[in-house]
C-alpha cells in the first residue's frame, strides 16, 4: 500500500510538471504571436493611427500603399535584389560548404571562420566597412553594391545549413559512386546534392529573408534611387506614424506563410529549418 501511495504521488507530480511545462510553452508561443496578430489585425483599421483590436476592417492603407510610388519603388528594389541575391548566396555557399567540408587543406579552419565572420561583426561595423570600400570601386549606391553588401551578410546562413546536411550524409554512398564508374562530378550532381537538398533550400530560404529584411547594412549603402523596403520603413516610421507600415507587415506576413507552406509541401519543414 505505501508503494501504492508512493507511486500515485510521483505520477501526480509528473502530470504537475508536465502541465507546467505545457502552460510555460504555450506562453512563449503566445509572447511570439501576439505581435503578428497585432500588427496584422491593425492594419485593416480605417483610422489614420494604428488601433488594435480596430473599431471596423478597412483595406484603406493597402491601397494607399498601393498608391505610393516611393512604397512601390522600393518594393521593386528589394524583389530585385532578392532575386539576385538568393541564387548566387546559394550557389557560392553550397559551393563553399561543400569544398570546406570535403577538401584537407592548410589553413581550412582559418578560412571557415572568415566565411562565417559576418554573424560575428556587428552590421552597423560591417556597413561601414563596405561603404568604403564600394565607394572606392564607385559601386556604393548601386544595385550592384547593395547585391555585394546582402551577399555578404547572407552566405554565412547558407555555408552553415549544407555544412550541417554535408555532416548528417553517409559519405560512403558517394564512395560507392565512385568506385562504381561515376567520376566526382557526376557523384556531386546525382548522388551528393539529392542527398543535401534540403540544407540547400533551407540556405536560399535564410538568405532570401536576410536579404529581404536587412536593415543595417542597406542604410549604408543605399542612394534615393536604391532604397530598400526595410530602409523605407525605417524612415517612414521616423516621419509618419499611420497604418501603412501595418499593411505592408500584414502582406510580408502573408508571403512568409506561403513561403513556410510551399517549403512544408517540397521538401518539408522539419528537413529544410
Amino acid at each position: 500500500m505505501a508503494t501504492d501511495h508512493h507511486d500515485t504521488n510521483t505520477s501526480g507530480a509528473g502530470g504537475a510538471w508536465r502541465w507546467a511545462g505545457v502552460a510555460a510553452g504555450g506562453l512563449v508561443y503566445l509572447f511570439l504571436l501576439l505581435p503578428v496578430v497585432v500588427i496584422f489585425l491593425s492594419a485593416f483599421s480605417p483610422q489614420a493611427y494604428p488601433q488594435f483590436p480596430p473599431a471596423s476592417f478597412s483595406l484603406r492603407w493597402f491601397r494607399a500603399f498601393l498608391d505610393n510610388s516611393a512604397w512601390l519603388r522600393a518594393l521593386q528594389v528589394s524583389a530585385w535584389l532578392l532575386l539576385i541575391v538568393t541564387p548566387l548566396t546559394t550557389v557560392l555557399g553550397t559551393t563553399a560548404a561543400y569544398a570546406l567540408a570535403r577538401l584537407d587543406f592548410r589553413g581550412r579552419e582559418l578560412l571557415l571562420s572568415f566565411v562565417l565572420s559576418p554573424l560575428i561583426i556587428p552590421q552597423v561595423v560591417l556597413g561601414i566597412a563596405l561603404l568604403y570600400v564600394l565607394t572606392a570601386a564607385g559601386l556604393a549606391g548601386s544595385m550592384a553594391g547593395l547585391a555585394i553588401g546582402h551577399t555578404l551578410v547572407a552566405l554565412p546562413y547558407v555555408v552553415r545549413t549544407v555544412s550541417v546536411s554535408l555532416s548528417g550524409m553517409d559519405r560512403r554512398l558517394e564512395s560507392a559512386s565512385q568506385n562504381l564508374g561515376a567520376s566526382q562530378a557526376y557523384t556531386f550532381t546525382h548522388v551528393t546534392l539529392p542527398l543535401i537538398r534540403p540544407g540547400i533550400v533551407a540556405g536560399a530560404v535564410f538568405a532570401a529573408v536576410t536579404s529581404f529584411g536587412e536593415v543595417s547594412v542597406s542604410l549604408f549603402l543605399t542612394a534615393p534611387g536604391t532604397v530598400t523596403m526595410p530602409v523605407r520603413i525605417f524612415t517612414y516610421i521616423d516621419q509618419t506614424f499611420d497604418p501603412v507600415v501595418n499593411a505592408v507587415s500584414a502582406a510580408f506576413i502573408v508571403l512568409a506563410v506561403v513561403a513556410l507552406v510551399i517549403i512544408e509541401r517540397t521538401v518539408g519543414l522539419t528537413k529544410a529549418i
